[in-house]
């Protein structure tokens, strides 16, 4: 039994690097202090407690988490620091060195991070010690997650873990593998969001699509389920291997009451020899094909792409068939990631290496490309009606929001009210905004 007096009138504060899933867990770790009678700490307060969740997807994000526990530490001197995420389970001895570091939980102890508090603070040990928790090597445990943090959307977890082992990813050892709950109890949080006010929830995972390992039930199941909760009004998958991308699934989200005509697709590399190289489970013209297939049934849909460029094995021929690639192909966006270097990776034998300068020349090509395509995407839509899910701004700025199909709307802050806070509204949508990062909406 935990001792909730010794959590009350505390103050926290929170940090998080890397992926919706991990925004999704901090939101939770909030959720469930609140709940024991912690505070989040406002702007300038002193917190008791700092919170880094962290991420590893590349060595930038690993300096990045460096600098965010530095900052935290120096910004709430005294307060009691726990780092957490795929970094501190992958390098759990150098994260528990970083001076202020007291609680340093990998993957499968996180879940228990409110024990752990409730040991610090009732057991005097607060300060006196590291409390160090070393990295879980068979990491087994699922953590619910269904939060929002301060947005009007709510990120379900639904799958954690990857089994894939791609050449360059370090994923699987620092999340395990794939593992998901019963669809039955992600149907009740999803009511429990309804009955909170929800309007919109978005899938997390780390390899979502290969949901039912665990259960032997499938992603497509679990869809068709979530489709029939009363209140949730929208679904986003977040993001879904291409080969784990069923036909199915495609003309079932076309068909549907609530799942969006949205896709995010990991491509990775548009050459079928850099792919081979990469462990993928997929070619470039089974990505076409689905690409293809959403479009036929769904021409409206947005569709994101993961690109990684510079990656081991990626001669400029084989970058220029990624570039035609993308280039011809229907997508709205492209997430441009540069190859980074992980140890214990079995892409460090491939012997063909890019520099950093091709690297990030390739990268400015790509985005530049994602430029045009997502201009041209927001383009088409203009002078069109569409229904906008609102997020709430800040006091005498403007409100934004999000179509069906995931376009960015603006609402100048003479028209935005606090009554429109996560409320869908019909509106004509208008000309880009000045960074081309909106459509803008001048009346309702």
């Amino acid at each position: 039994m935990i001792d909730t007096s010794a959590f009350q009138g505390k103050k926290a504060a929170y940090y998080t690097l890397g992926c919706k899933l991990n925004f999704s867990e901090t939101s939770t770790f909030g959720k469930l202090l609140q709940e024991m009678g912690v505070r989040t700490a406002q702007k300038g307060e002193q917190a008791d407690i700092c919170l880094i969740n962290t991420c590893s997807v590349t060595e930038v994000a690993d300096r990045k988490c460096r600098q965010a526990i530095h900052r935290m530490v120096r910004q709430h001197p005294g307060a009691f620091v726990v780092v957490t995420g795929c970094y501190a389970q992958l390098s759990a001895e150098k994260v528990a060195k970083i001076e202020g570091v007291d609680l340093v939980l990998g993957s499968d102890e996180k879940a228990n991070l409110i024990q752990y508090l409730s040991e610090v603070w009732t057991g005097g040990m607060w300060k006196t010690t590291p409390y160090y928790i070393k990295k879980t090597k068979d990491i087994k445990s699922f953590a619910p997650s269904c939060s929002k943090g301060n947005r009007t959307r709510y990120f379900l977890k639904v799958q954690d873990g990857c089994d894939y082992f791609c050449t360059y990813c370090t994923i699987p050892y620092a999340r395990g593998f794939s593992r998901n709950p019963t669809i039955a109890s992600l149907v009740k949080q999803a009511e429990e969001t309804a009955q909170e006010g929800g309007r919109e929830i978005v899938l997390t995972g780390v390899n979502i699509g290969d949901f039912g390992k665990t259960t032997g039930e499938s992603f497509i199941d679990l869809v068709k389920a979530l489709d029939e909760v009363e209140g949730i009004s929208r679904y986003r998958i977040s993001s879904l291997e291409p080969d784990l991308l069923s036909d199915e699934l495609i003309a079932y989200c076309a068909e549907s009451r609530a799942f969006m005509p949205h896709f995010h697709i990991p491509l990775q590399s548009g050459s079928d020899t850099v792919l081979k190289l990469m462990h993928r489970h997929y070619d470039a013209q089974l990505f076409a094909d689905k690409i293809h297939r959403i479009k036929a049934l769904m021409p409206d849909a947005f569709i994101g792409v993961d690109v990684m460029v510079g990656c081991r094995g990626e001669t400029p021929e084989c970058f220029e068939e990624t570039y035609a690639f993308l280039d011809d192909l229907d997508v709205t966006q492209l997430h441009v990631f540069p190859y980074s270097e992980r140890p214990g990776t079995s892409a460090l034998s491939i012997p063909y290496t890019v520099s950093d300068q091709d690297k990030k020349l390739r990268s400015k090509r790509l985005l530049d490309l994602s430029d045009q395509k997502t201009e041209a995407f927001y383009r088409r839509h203009i002078g069109q009606e569409a229904e906008v899910l609102l997020e709430k701004a800040t006091r005498g700025k403007a409100m934004h929001g999000f179509t069906k199909n995931y376009i960015r709307v603006e609402l100048p802050a003479k028209l935005a009210t606090p009554d429109l806070d996560n409320q869908l509204v019909k509106v004509r949508l208008g000309e880009l905004t000045a960074d081309k990062q909106a459509l803008r909406v001048y009346s309702l």
